[in-house]
């Protein structure tokens, strides 16, 4: 006789073929990720922080406006100085990213989801499907608030440009894509690694200190590499002026993909190698 249960640790359901519903194993992640406090506060940082910083970063230069040159003027990108504050936000979503699974083996509650789910590669697509949708939504309201409140603030006394102008709504957008994609970076960082402190600081490396070290470089190095990390990859697409070594947009995202999606391929095989 067939039959159904519920799984009690993570309310993932449980159908009589021993297969579990992937919604139900998404609600238990929805379940997780909202109610516990360091995601809520995580989260509510990126929201204020990212926004005041690009606000005063868009005052900044607004009031330096009249002493800057006629070539500075010209190259000046509205849009890209308004999203300087996704600088704190993709530390934020990488922070996040890393405690949806670390926080896990740190509490040992990861035991107790293998038990309710033992297909760990499900509970692994569940966390990226359910935190790559929060990270998207709550990205792209804070891109385009950034983006609607810098170009208020220039427009007293800098050049400031429309959501309609060329290049623009594309520029945005991808400010709300690029925090989601190194959100799910920041989660395979997390399977693969286990520690959130381990994680966290090989995250902070690829994407603030090895752009550092590569800027360091010979141009001809520094110029052929640089333009494949992450960050500058960022700035590329929250910019509607391009530099001729640059990737473009499109390409520069889809490379930010590899990167994701290499470190969660790299998790999902490892997490059904190893014990929880």
């Amino acid at each position: 006789m067939l039959a159904t249960t519920t799984g009690t640790a993570t309310g993932a359901e449980i159908v009589g073929t021993g297969r579990y519903r992937a919604a139900g194993v998404m609600r238990s992640e929805w379940t997780k990720l909202r109610s516990v406090r360091s995601s809520t506060w995580t989260i509510a940082a990126l929201v204020g922080l990212t926004v005041l910083i690009g606000s005063l970063i868009c005052v900044s230069e607004a009031s330096n406006w009249a002493s800057l040159s006629r070539v500075q003027r010209a190259i000046f990108d509205p849009t890209n100085v308004s999203l300087d504050g996704l600088l704190f936000g993709q530390l934020a979503v990488g922070v996040l990213g890393v405690m949806v699974m670390s926080s896990e083996y740190g509490t040992g509650l990861i035991r107790a989801t293998s038990a309710a789910v033992p297909n760990r590669r499900l509970v692994l697509g569940a966390k990226a499907a359910v935190l790559g949708t929060v990270v998207l939504v709550v990205g792209e309201i804070v891109s385009f608030a950034s983006f609607f409140l810098g170009q208020a603030i220039l427009s007293g006394s800098a050049t400031s440009v429309g959501i309609s102008a060329p290049g623009v709504l594309q520029a945005v957008t991808f400010g709300g894509l690029y925090l989601t994609v190194l959100a799910l970076f920041g989660l395979g960082l997390g399977v693969i690694v286990r520690h959130t402190a381990g994680a966290i600081t090989i995250f902070v490396s690829v994407v603030l200190i090895v752009p550092e070290i590569v800027r360091l470089l010979p141009a001809s190095i520094s110029d052929a590499v640089g333009k494949f990390l992450p960050a500058n990859i960022g700035t590329t697409l929250t910019s509607v002026h391009h530099l001729p070594n640059e990737l473009s947009p499109w390409v520069g995202f889809a490379v930010l993909c590899a990167y994701a999606a290499t470190a969660l391929a790299v998790g999902g095989w490892l997490i059904v190698r190893r014990d929880a």
